[in-house]
């Protein structure tokens, strides 16, 4: 069996990793509401080292959030994050991916 591929989108968030919301990192609330909404699937990767709107900072890093799901099922998820988003000066990017899922080699 040969793998196939799905026509996707991909929300990846960029942020840094000291930004707290409510008392956790901002990052956690992103995947902890994506999950909530039943989106396919989203991970956190941490930067060694980064910049972006502001100065760089000792002791703080970059983090992206990637979120994975249909096109419309995101840009619905984009308004549920936005009060995150303004509060960690975080850049959002949507695109349209695919998804390629090996199969079975027998």
């Amino acid at each position: 069996m040969t793998g196939y591929d799905t026509l996707a989108a991909r929300l990846t968030i960029h942020l840094d990793t000291s930004v707290l919301w409510h008392h956790r990192p901002a990052y956690a609330e992103l995947v902890h509401r994506a999950h909530r909404e039943g989106l396919l699937g989203a991970s956190v990767f941490r930067g060694v080292t980064g910049f972006g709107a502001g100065d760089p900072k000792p002791g703080k890093g970059p983090c992206t959030v990637v979120v994975v799901d249909e096109e419309p099922r995101l840009r619905s998820f984009l308004p549920l994050v936005a009060d995150v988003l303004g509060e960690a000066s975080a850049v959002a990017v949507l695109d349209r991916v695919r998804i390629h899922t090996p199969g079975n080699r027998e």
